[in-house]
């Protein structure tokens, strides 16, 4: 299949899209000397700027949380975007055109919407400007049943410009004439899914309806829904737009533009079920509410969500045994009413998906958050998600509910309808904690609901043999993250304290930095030279990489992508951080200087550690006993102190 970006084109990405202008707007970045930015971190709560930003590497690094990377991580894990996404939508901002090959053969190849080069582009025009003529429309004097709707569900006109709210004029092609207006084609149009086609030609899609643009995690319009607003519209109470090049039901999250940056921030998500309750739930200060768009909540959905949660396990639904979350908390809010507990009850197929905790929020009263929010305020909203049970304890008494548990008939019968559903948790820590909860709540021996559970869990699903077992799931495109246990374990930034360490720490930073200033005794130093075992890593990923006079000829930028490549995962978050990391020298006129020095120094502390090793050698040799092996060791050690005081000497 044609999928992976061919090589070349993605380091065209990286040197073309502009790290301090997609950085910057979603961080306001201040001047922290020559060549670095620095502000406060968009993925973790600080009140003093340790996030820093180096334009001419083309790297970030938090220095609070740890994160780093360059263009491309910045925007997957800014936008919860995968690896492939996020190439495609900095190639589109930078001009650049992507070229795909086979995975298989190495064939270049075309994708999808590059079939038709500049395509992508026209369609989310044609959204942009239809979403700004129905916003327009909304407060025109044929929107009066819209802004009534609004009204009886206190929205005020602030509210309906923060969501991009607007109203379709009754007429068949208001909008058709507007955008053939601005130039847009017929095939374009129908493409865009914002028509439709008939017998007759082509017509607006949204006729006579109040309507929400829906959005993508980067903010751009890919389709709308639309809500029925006159009896005698034939079509559904609510209609979106249909399957497009753009529009994907199975992946869009209404509200996920407005929620990301505060679902990253806060690891938490609440997915509600309509456009009026993502409004109500933010309005109440419920920051973090999506919304599915005319469909159940599924697997492309939560594939979604992990990327903004930060949860890289494709399987998910691994737990800490002590209860706490390893990837944050995914809330789901539910009528109280039997649809309600049903769509709880088909939540439960897809909890195992995260790597999380997952809850559910049910007004028992029935009111959605829109209705909860006008019937008694946004605390009431607010209260209701806090209110959470866990998914597993939901469902569990949910099926509960329907048995008599006052008889032993009912008492075994729920027992008997409940045990799979625990032994379906896959942490078995959780599992056994859920056993004697069950327990409790029917009123059994525990032994006995123990060993019902392990029944379940040893009968086969129905269509499924026992020996069959699930195929895992497919990671998503893009590098393995740094956390993930497959890539092994991630070396960590020695103690800043160590005086040693420091000095090593400042080399490697100027040599990644700087390149065209390191003088060439840098190569010379063998893979010994650093005494600190995680410099160590780094230097060898340097001298993996070509060396300096490597760098020099490659620039900044694509010099530290090249020690990133040889670095690997346990060592490339090191590589990131030191191409970034703020160098105490910032005079443009004396750097150079500053550089050689700065190498030197680490020269001078990997001769000194050689000189005490080889005194230590000569000492333990005994002249009388082995005359050629202390003559040998002696000389050594001369040459060794000959290098350092020429070395010293050309300071």
């Amino acid at each position: 299949m044609a999928g992976l970006i061919k090589r070349e084109d993605v380091d065209a990405v990286r040197e073309r899209a502009r790290i301090e202008e997609i950085v910057g707007a979603h961080v306001t970045l201040k001047t922290a000397g020559v060549g670095s930015l620095k502000g406060l971190c968009p993925f973790h709560d600080e009140r003093t700027p340790s996030f820093h930003v180096r334009p001419g590497v083309g790297r970030w690094h938090c220095f609070g949380c740890g994160e780093g990377g360059d263009v491309i991580s910045f925007v997957q894990k800014i936008d919860g975007m995968g690896f492939t996404d996020a190439v495609e939508y900095l190639a589109d901002r930078a001009g650049v055109q992507l070229r795909y090959e086979d995975s298989r053969t190495g064939a270049a190849a075309q994708r999808g919407p590059r079939e038709e080069p500049g395509r992508r582009q026209r369609l989310l025009e044609a959204h942009r400007v239809a979403a700004q003529f129905y916003a327009e429309q909304l407060f025109a004097p044929g929107a009066q049943a819209a802004r009534a709707f609004l009204a009886e569900r206190s929205f005020e006109r602030a509210d309906a410009e923060t969501f991009g709210l607007g109203y379709a004029p009754t007429g068949w092609d208001a909008l058709l004439r507007h955008l053939q207006g601005r130039g847009f084609t017929q095939p374009e149009l129908v493409a865009s899914g914002l028509v439709s086609q008939g017998q007759r030609g082509i017509y607006d899609r949204f006729r006579g309806r109040l309507v929400w643009p829906i959005r993508d995690v980067t903010g751009a319009v890919i389709g709308f829904g639309a809500r029925k607003l006159f009896d005698d519209d034939p079509g559904p109470k609510y209609l979106n737009t249909p399957e497009t090049s753009l529009y994907k039901k199975a992946q869009v999250l209404y509200g996920i533009d407005l929620a990301k940056r505060a679902i990253a921030q806060n690891k938490r998500v609440v997915i509600v079920e309509g456009y009026t309750d993502v409004m109500a739930a933010h309005l109440s200060g419920v920051d973090v509410a999506v919304a599915t768009c005319g469909t159940a909540f599924g697997a492309e959905h939560a594939k979604v969500l992990r990327r903004l949660l930060g949860d890289t396990n494709p399987g998910g639904g691994l737990q800490l045994a002590s209860g706490a979350s390893l990837g944050g908390e995914i809330i789901f809010t539910f009528d109280g009413d039997a649809a309600g507990q049903q769509a709880a009850m088909r939540a439960f197929g897809e909890d195992q998906r995260f790597h999380a905790q997952t809850f559910v929020a049910v007004e028992r009263s029935g009111m959605d958050p829109c209705d909860l929010r006008m019937a008694r305020g946004p605390q009431a909203v607010k209260a209701l998600v806090d209110g959470r049970v866990p998914l597993f304890e939901f469902v569990i008494r949910t099926t509960l509910e329907t048995y008599d548990l006052d008889t032993v008939e009912g008492r075994v019968n729920a027992l008997r309808s409940a045990a799979p559903l625990v032994a379906g948790i896959r942490d078995r820590s959780m599992q056994l904690g859920y056993s004697r909860s069950l327990a409790r709540w029917i009123g059994l021996d525990p032994e006995e609901v123990r060993r019902e559970v392990g029944r379940a869990g040893n009968r086969p699903a129905p269509g499924r043999r026992r020996d069959e077992r699930a195929a895992p799931s497919a990671r998503d495109d893009g590098p393995p993250s740094g956390d993930d246990p497959a890539a092994g374990p991630v070396l960590t930034a020695p103690d800043p304290s160590d005086p040693v360490a420091r000095i090593e720490r400042l080399g490697l930073v100027v040599v990644l930095q700087y390149p065209q200033h390191v003088p060439d005794t840098f190569d010379a130093l063998d893979e010994d030279a650093f005494a600190t075992p995680a410099w160590r890593a780094v230097h060898a990923a340097i001298r993996a990489a070509g060396g300096v006079s490597t760098g020099r000829g490659l620039g900044a930028g694509r010099w530290v992508e090249a020690v990133v490549t040889e670095a690997g995962d346990a060592v490339a978050p090191l590589v990131t951080q030191l191409s970034v990391a703020p160098v105490p020298e910032d005079r443009e006129n004396v750097i150079a200087a500053y550089v050689a020095d700065v190498v030197r120094k680490v020269a001078d502390l990997g001769l000194t550690r050689r000189i005490a090793d080889a005194k230590s050698r000569v000492q333990r040799l005994d002249p009388a006993s082995d005359p050629d092996g202390y003559q040998a060791a002696f000389e050594r050690l001369l040459s060794i102190e000959a290098e350092r005081r020429r070395l010293r000497e050309s300071a």
